[in-house]
């Protein structure tokens, strides 16, 4: 459990709480819904020891270069270093854009945190209790209504000793009429180490505000990761999530987006890419909860090796959310013949009045379009490239000209050249 020596008693109940909770629930099996593609039987959480603090100067790659103006945030291990955004405190909210440690953040606006800490996630979850008795340091973003942040703010979590558990959490609140671009990676300072990161994320997003939230991870390729990531955007506020996934080898991330207020959106844009022997799960959720509401989700993965990959999608409809406008698309692309994929549309609609649509897909290079390349001239290599690159590009569009869509399209060009074994392009 994380020390409670400086934190106040409320989080340290909670803390307690959630370590006695996170004993009592077992693992899910292959038999449990949302958990039957992944295995957890190798996997034993008391095992990793939550991480001291890491070396200040420890540093990671990072999977998506943060722009350059960006307001940093780190934390290696179990040391949260400070931001520049800090700010006074004065009050019990914080009367600007405010970027600090969470841990410091719940001594200075208790009330404000305890208002949003754990409002979003469920409590009954093992993983979300494990977190909860376990995570330090962690984020806090901090928006007030009709203020912005005017630069992008680059959240980082870096994994360093061998063996250990990161407990990551972050609370990005934004009021009403808010504007904010937040970076978030989890990242790890040496590979092939065996480690467990265990991350919970909340995104409040009040009304008519505006939120550009990115995450990426590229954990070492013998570590687990898991993460519990749940968005709730209020009447007329904006939502666009980037979430990019290439390192860990196995584990599940779980995204959930709850268009809570009438005439809110959401657009969420998903890659992923595995090889080798790694298995990749995402389990995705668009929840209408209120009428005149949008969202578009789209994910792509390429599988190299011998990897795997699931995604898991569905779209809610709650009772009364009429007009609702929601599509879902996963799409996979299998470099080898020992590379698997499942993707699994859902739909659960409790309104008459609504537009819902989904699609998926698995499958190999056409080998038609591998044949037109090489008449062409091309070396198969080349050829390959070029057919992915195209799979991939579409994706990329979707996402805000600017550094989000040109780090998006640099970070899955790096990956492809990985996979491929070819250099990269200049």
């Amino acid at each position: 459990m994380a020390s409670a020596q400086t934190e106040p008693a409320w989080l340290s109940e909670r803390r307690r709480k959630g370590a006695s909770l996170a004993q009592e629930l077992g693992l899910p099996t292959t038999k449990d819904k949302g958990w039957e593609f992944t295995e957890l039987a190798g996997l034993d959480l008391a095992a990793y020891e939550p991480s001291a603090n890491g070396a200040e100067a420890a540093d990671a790659a990072p999977i998506l270069p943060t722009p350059e103006d960006a307001a940093f945030l780190r934390q290696v291990d179990a040391r949260a270093l400070g931001s520049e955004l800090a700010g006074s405190v004065e009050g019990e909210t914080p009367s600007k854009p405010t970027v600090m440690p969470l841990s410091e953040a719940a001594e200075a606006y208790p009330e404000l945190i305890q208002r949003h800490l754990g409002s979003l996630v469920p409590s009954d979850d093992v993983f979300v209790a494990h977190n909860e008795a376990n995570w330090s340091g962690g984020a806090f973003v901090y928006v007030p209504a009709g203020q912005r942040l005017e630069v992008p703010i680059g959240l980082s979590a870096i994994q360093q000793t061998p063996g250990s558990l990161l407990g990551w959490r972050s609370l990005i609140v934004l009021e009403e009429g808010a504007e904010a671009e937040v970076w978030e990676q989890y990242l790890a300072a040496q590979q092939d180490v065996d480690a467990l990161f265990n991350g919970v994320t909340e995104l409040v997003v009040g009304e008519g505000a505006t939120l550009r939230f990115v995450c990426g991870q590229d954990l070492p390729e013998s570590a687990w990761v898991f993460a519990t990531q749940r968005a709730q955007v209020e009447r007329d506020a904006t939502l666009e999530w980037v979430a990019l996934g290439f390192g860990s080898a196995r584990g599940k991330v779980r995204m959930e987006t709850k268009l809570a207020g009438q005439g809110s959106t959401a657009k969420v844009t998903g890659a992923y890419a595995g090889n080798g022997r790694q298995h990749l799960d995402y389990d995705t959720t668009q929840e209408h909860a209120a009428p005149d509401t949008t969202s578009d989700l789209a994910f792509r993965g390429v599988l190299g090796g011998e990897s795997t990959a699931v995604w898991r999608g569905m779209i809610k409809v709650d009772p009364g959310a009429q007009r609702t406008d929601a599509f879902q698309e996963s799409r996979n692309l299998l470099l080898t013949n020992k590379a698997h994929a499942d993707a699994i549309p859902g739909l659960e609609i409790e309104a008459d009045d609504v537009r819902c649509t989904h699609a998926a897909a698995v499958a190999q290079i056409d080998a038609d379009q591998l044949y037109y390349l090489r008449s062409r001239g091309l070396a198969e290599g080349d050829a390959k490239r070029l057919i992915i690159d195209g799979f991939l590009q579409e994706l990329v569009e979707r996402t805000i000209e600017g550094p989000i869509r040109d780090a998006l399209a640099g970070a899955l060009e790096r990956r492809l050249s990985e996979l491929l074994d070819v250099p990269a392009a200049a």
